[in-house]
C-alpha cells in the first residue's frame, strides 16, 4: 500500500515537472522568434482555415481565397449557429438585382473565444420569393461582383475593436480573447455600390428590416448603416436558452485561455505559445470543426 502512495506521489511530480519544464520551452521559443517570423508561422497556420493575421491590430481576419466561399451560405447556419457556440446578432437584407435575389448580411457577437464581426455578399442564380428565403441556398458572389466593404466593431460607446477595409465578398475581424454579449457592440458599416440600380434596391430592403433610418447615411452610392440592434429577431423559448448556455461556456474558456496564455498580452504571442505547448488545444480553438463539417456537409 505504501509502495502504491509513493508511486502515485512519484507520477504526479513527474508531470507537474515535465509540465513546467514544456511551459518554460514554450515561453523561450516564443520569446525567440522575431515578428516576421511569429506573423509568418502565424499564417501559415491559419491559411488552410481561411484567415490571416493582422499585426496592427492584434486581431484575425478572413482571406478572400477561404474555403468557406465554396460553401456559400444558407439561413440554417445562422439558426445552427449557437449550437456551436456562436451567439451573435444578425441583419440579413435580401434584395432583387439584375435577374437575381443578393443577400447581404451583416454580424455581430461572440465566436467561441472571440468577439467579432462579419460582412458577407452573396446572391442566388434566380429572383426568389420570399417563402424560399429561408431554405435557398446562396453563393457568394464572384471576383467582378465583389463590393468594396468596411467596418468599424466598437464595444460600449467608444471601445474601438478592430476597423478592416476591402473589396471583397467576406470582410471580418475577431478579436480572441475578448468576451462580449451581442448587444454591447456596434458595427458601423460602409458599402459602396457600382451603381444607382443597385444601391437603391439594397436601401429600399434595408428598410423593410424595420432598421430606423436614424441609423443610415447615404452619399452618393455609398452606404454607411450603424447597427447594434437587430430589427425584427426574435428567439423562441428553446432558441434564448441555447444562446445563454453557449455564452456561458464561451465566458468560461475565454478565462481558461486567458490564464493559460497569461505570460503573454498580444494575440500572436499567445496563439503560438499554446501551438507549441497545446497544440490539440490550439487546433480545436481556431478550426470550429463541428461548425466547419456541418456548413461543408449542408
Amino acid at each position: 500500500m505504501y509502495f502504491s502512495i509513493i508511486f502515485i506521489i512519484f507520477v504526479l511530480l513527474l508531470v507537474i515537472i515535465c509540465g513546467t519544464c514544456r511551459k518554460r520551452w514554450a515561453v523561450k521559443k516564443v520569446c525567440s522568434m522575431t515578428s516576421v517570423e511569429k506573423c509568418e508561422l502565424l499564417n501559415s497556420l491559419i491559411e488552410p482555415l481561411g484567415y490571416c493575421y493582422d499585426p496592427h491590430q492584434d486581431i484575425i481576419s478572413s482571406r478572400n481565397d477561404a474555403w468557406q466561399r465554396q460553401a456559400g451560405y444558407t439561413a440554417l447556419f445562422d439558426r445552427a449557429a449557437s449550437h456551436f457556440n456562436m451567439v451573435f446578432d444578425s441583419l440579413p437584407v435580401y434584395f432583387p438585382y439584375r435577374n437575381r435575389t443578393w443577400l447581404i448580411e451583416f454580424w455581430k457577437g461572440q465566436y467561441g473565444i472571440n468577439t467579432g464581426a462579419e460582412i458577407g455578399v452573396y446572391y442566388a442564380n434566380q429572383i426568389l420569393s420570399e417563402d424560399q428565403l429561408p431554405f435557398a441556398k446562396f453563393e457568394a458572389v464572384d471576383d467582378h461582383d465583389m463590393l468594396p466593404l468596411s467596418f468599424c466593431l466598437v464595444k460600449g460607446k467608444n471601445d474601438t475593436l478592430a476597423s478592416v477595409a476591402k473589396r471583397t465578398w467576406w470582410l471580418t475581424a475577431f478579436c480572441m480573447g475578448v468576451f462580449s454579449q451581442p448587444c454591447e457592440l456596434t458595427q458601423d458599416i460602409s458599402i459602396v455600390f457600382p451603381n444607382c440600380e443597385m444601391h437603391q434596391s439594397f436601401l429600399n430592403s434595408l428598410y423593410q428590416t424595420g432598421i430606423s433610418k436614424q441609423f443610415v447615411t447615404v452619399c452618393g452610392n455609398k452606404i454607411r448603416i450603424q447597427f447594434k440592434d437587430s430589427p425584427k429577431q426574435t428567439y423562441g423559448f428553446l432558441a434564448r436558452l441555447s444562446r445563454r448556455w453557449a455564452q456561458f461556456t464561451n465566458r468560461i474558456f475565454c478565462h481558461i485561455y486567458l490564464f493559460l496564455t497569461h505570460y503573454f498580452s498580444s494575440t500572436i504571442d499567445r496563439l503560438l505559445y499554446l501551438y507549441y505547448l497545446l497544440p490539440f488545444a490550439f487546433r480545436r480553438m481556431l478550426t470550429l470543426r463541428s461548425y466547419y463539417k456541418f456548413k461543408k456537409n449542408m
